[in-house]
């Protein structure tokens, strides 16, 4: 499925850690980043998980569940320091400070892997980092690249909710219809347009569009007409 849907695509793609994406990252032209939201969740589960527990193992796996989440932290107190900058200045910093924090963390999980148990929440943790690593670090190779797909899963998060009332679509093209209306809608207020004024510019000016640039010109990215008034 992940497949057909990116079909044609060239570029970065993030994602979580769902193995369904695995085999886009082999694809040419894709290069295929992973989510350290995710891989600092582990962390804070286990965290919360052993908190709960008494004896001596559980400091062990407290530590280094602590340990972890200490360095993941570190990269996320770099990304805050640089939220305001430009994408080239954003690169410059993670190359200079964060690539430093990435090797002390690389070295960390190296001596956690054999240390910790593998079906604890820590073992669980480690080695979800261990398999996400070579994914998780190319988002430093980039200025524009998150550390997290949150910003994606926010605005999917109404849709997800209220398929709980939808419960479904009747029709395979319903569906779709229903995504693509999403898709415009989300990229729109990405976009700082008002998705209702939006829509009904496009609606307006799609009918009139004769040729492929006219229609790109409507893309919310790139709509000039009225914008001001879209906002």
């Amino acid at each position: 499925m992940p497949k057909r849907l990116f079909e044609g695509f060239q570029g970065v793609l993030q994602t979580d850690g769902y193995e369904g994406y695995g085999a886009m990252g082999r694809e040419p032209g894709i290069v295929h980043v992973g989510c350290w939201a995710h891989a600092r969740r582990k962390f804070t589960e286990a965290l919360k998980g052993h908190s709960h527990r008494k004896g001596a193992k559980r400091k062990t796996r407290h530590s280094q569940a602590e340990a972890g989440l200490h360095w993941i932290q570190k990269l996320y107190a770099i990304e805050r320091r640089a939220k305001d900058a430009t994408t080239e200045e954003r690169l410059r910093v993670r190359q200079a400070e964060s690539l430093q924090v990435l090797a002390a963390l690389r070295d960390w999980l190296d001596r956690a892997l054999p240390a910790v148990v593998p079906q604890s929440l820590t073992g669980k943790a480690v080695a979800y980092l261990s398999a996400q690593w070579p994914k998780l670090v190319r988002a430093f190779e980039y200025g524009f690249v998150p550390l997290e797909t949150n910003q994606v899963e926010n605005a999917v998060r109404p849709f997800a909710i209220g398929r709980k009332n939808w419960l479904f679509a009747e029709t395979v093209g319903g569906a779709e219809a229903s995504s693509n209306l999403y898709s415009v809608v989300e990229t729109a207020k990405a976009n700082g347009l008002e998705p209702w004024a939006y829509l009904q510019h496009v609606f307006t000016e799609l009918p009139k569009a004769r040729s492929f640039d006219e229609v790109d010109a409507l893309l919310p990215d790139r709509v000039q007409l009225c914008k001001d008034a879209l906002r």
